[in-house]
């Protein structure tokens, strides 16, 4: 069939034909969203059955063996019936539910609420979420509230597994909403809340490679070199506006370390990087480049300016003090480098006057 070249180049089919993709892509990602949680449904009843049968009956350490065995037959092409997958189902239930003293990677126990107290809005979420995530998440998360924290922020991310997992390996759970700031008493209430469990307490940079006596300008360019590594630890909502942006006031240049544009606080952020200890005329600068950033760049549509200092560390009273009387919304959070070598493995290694002797030496032979 020929096809008609006035409906091709026509920019109402193409309007038409784009939306109607976008549209099909929508019902593919509904339909997966509903089979998956249709399936996660059926594995939570099946988990309680698995649980009360091996409870009431004594069919042997077996059971899911045999149990395995017997649903592969009848459905060859089903991979969720193979035994590592029912043991995966048991612990699952167990894990939300008055069933679970578990042990999680043999180190530790811990016990949970039963899962009566374990909302139906909070059970429906854990069906949200891909079964991988869940296994993720049940396999490294102490407690409840720990877990449905990663549960909510997978929901609300669309985090992949693998980022999930840098998530909860950096200990994202304790470190949201820890740094000192003063969003309270200088943002509205909604935007206070939001601002400050988007700012962590310490960041976590050890994707950084640096000499023990780097500077601001050495730790702000190993950040851009890793800007996805840096971006994926800031959290969600953040895009990368610039570094060193020039601000021109009266008759001086001054220069922003880093500044990023937050999409759903719907304003600009500004990051100054301190490779020493948080001092309070550090506070009194930052509240200056956020005045200018305010008068200079921010539109009448967005939020105030928001800033982020980021200090080698900080004294939690000095930085308290020094924020109490800042009219301008900022936060005060340490960082975190590559952890040092444990003592006991620097003197196994040879040093650098070492090596280059090594060096020397095969030079001469």
């Amino acid at each position: 069939m020929k096809s008609n070249s006035k409906i091709q180049f026509s920019d109402d089919y193409k309007n038409w034909l784009k939306k109607l993709k976008q549209r099909f892509q929508q019902a593919q990602v509904k339909a997966a969203v509903k089979v998956n949680s249709t399936l996660l449904k059926f594995y939570w009843e099946f988990g309680a059955d698995i649980v009360e049968k091996q409870k009431n009956t004594a069919w042997g350490s077996g059971f899911l063996q045999q149990l395995s065995a017997d649903l592969m037959t009848e459905f060859p092409d089903v991979k969720g019936f193979s035994e590592v997958n029912l043991q995966h189902i048991r612990r699952w239930y167990k894990y939300y539910s008055n069933e679970n003293s578990i042990s999680i990677t043999g180190c530790y126990e811990i016990t949970n609420p039963p899962v009566s107290q374990l909302e139906d809005f909070k059970l429906s979420l854990l069906f949200q979420i891909p079964w991988g995530h869940n296994i993720v998440i049940i396999s490294k998360c102490k407690t409840i509230e720990e877990a449905l924290y990663y549960v909510n922020e997978t929901i609300a991310n669309g985090w992949s597994r693998a980022v999930l997992v840098h998530q909860i390996e950096s200990g994202l759970y304790k470190r949201r909403g820890k740094s000192i700031t003063n969003f309270q008493q200088t943002l509205p209430a909604l935007q206070s809340d939001l601002a400050g469990q988007l700012i962590k307490d310490p960041y976590n940079f050890d994707f950084l490679t640096l000499t023990q006596d780097y500077n601001e300008r050495e730790l702000e360019q190993g950040l851009i070199e890793h800007i996805t590594k840096f971006l994926l630890e800031l959290g969600a909502g953040f895009a990368y506006i610039g570094k060193q942006v020039k601000l021109r006031v009266g008759e001086r240049d001054f220069y922003i370390d880093l500044l990023f544009y937050h999409t759903k606080l719907h304003c600009y952020v500004v990051i100054e990087l301190k490779a020493v200890d948080f001092e309070p005329e550090f506070a009194g600068k930052l509240n200056f480049y956020l005045s200018a950033v305010d008068a200079q760049i921010k539109t009448a549509q967005d939020n105030p300016t928001i800033g982020i200092l980021l200090c080698k560390s900080r004294d939690k009273a000095v930085a308290e003090y020094a924020l109490r009387d800042v009219n301008k919304p900022m936060g005060v959070s340490k960082y975190e480098l590559t952890a040092s070598l444990p003592d006991n493995l620097k003197s196994s290694l040879p040093s650098i006057e070492e090596i280059e002797a090594e060096l020397m030496k095969g030079d001469e032979a």
